[in-house]
């Protein structure tokens, strides 16, 4: 059986805090909700763009997404990773269905 680990570190709020690497690319770290450290080294141009599209939205979420690397002390590596931040959109309220069936009575 072939079998694939890809992970997906989801964030919002703030960028992570980007470490300049001599190979064109930023390291980046995370920490979860229950202490796990990941890391992930990103192509730097890709970083640049993320930073671009964080500043240029009012309300925004990213995701680091890559495959599942090794366990290093404090969490996981994650390899050949990507990032995107994404803009959320604003929910349109759902209407109030007890003021709907009142009002069609």
């Amino acid at each position: 059986m072939e079998v694939k680990s890809e992970v997906t570190i989801k964030f919002s709020g703030e960028l992570p805090t980007a470490t300049p690497l001599p190979n064109k690319k930023v390291a980046i770290e995370f920490t979860d909700q229950n202490g796990i450290v990941f890391t992930a080294q990103v192509n730097a141009k890709s970083w640049r763009k993320a930073e671009t599209s964080a500043s240029e939205f009012a309300d925004w979420a990213g995701a680091v997404s890559g495959k599942l690397g090794v366990r290093t002390e404090n969490g996981f590596e994650i390899i050949d990773a990507g990032v995107q931040i994404f803009e959320k959109k604003a929910k349109e309220p759902k209407p109030d269905v007890a003021a709907a069936e009142a009002g069609a009575s």
